[in-house]
């Protein structure tokens, strides 16, 4: 059962560890970073990727906007005052390929603050496509996290614009549609649309040229 449903099992137990200390989180000013724009039902919000943050994450972050995988896109989690999630496709087919071709792991070089995004993950190796942006601090729990053998959720980027975009989304129904994952993978927007009709949707996103 895929079940990326970290954040909620974090709010009932929690492994004690110690809090190393990070990098400035200040935007990093290279070449490689890119901004994105995120059209959705509520407006739009900008983001922007950072490489040396997280590198293995954000070339994929990279890949799978360049492909329109986030395309017609629920926004099935939207935890008030906590996280912001969704990266499950409409199209079981793309799904499966991603899932195929999970992430190796790597450390956490900055804080999950507000506003910030890191990739979702229920164990070792095992990012793919679902992200969740903070809507507060969630460092340093965020960061230093042990589950299934991996600790923390590693930064890819920030929301450099459009912040009232996100605050917008619909959260009545909180950790509930996080919670039937395998229903969303196997039926798509057809049974969110059904279920949870109130949902947002992540219509498109598009790189910005430099």
């Amino acid at each position: 059962m895929k079940l990326l449903f970290f954040i909620f099992l974090s709010l009932i137990f929690l492994t004690s560890c110690s809090y190393h200390s990070h990098q400035n989180s200040e935007s990093p000013k290279d070449d490689n970073s890119f901004q994105a724009v995120f059209t959705t039902t509520q407006g739009t919000f900008t983001a922007a990727f950072h490489p040396e943050w997280a590198p293995i994450g954000t070339a994929r972050i990279r890949e799978l906007i360049e492909s329109e995988f986030y395309t017609d896109m629920a926004i099935f989690r939207v935890a008030k005052d906590y996280v912001v999630q969704f990266g499950i496709s409409n199209d079981t087919s793309l799904n499966s390929h991603w899932m195929a071709h999970q992430l190796k792991d790597e450390p956490v070089l900055q804080p999950n603050k507000q506003w910030t995004i890191s990739f979702a993950r229920d164990g070792a190796d095992t990012r793919d496509t679902q992200i969740f942006i903070n809507l507060k601090n969630n460092s340093p729990r965020l960061d230093t996290i042990n589950y299934m053998d991996c600790r923390g959720f590693p930064v890819i980027g920030e929301v450099l614009e459009g912040t009232e975009t996100i605050s917008k989304f619909y959260s009545g129904y909180g950790n509930a549609p996080s919670m039937e994952q395998d229903s969303i993978y196997a039926r798509g927007n057809a049974y969110l649309k059904e279920k949870y009709p109130e949902l947002d949707y992540l219509l498109k996103v598009e790189i910005l040229e430099k």
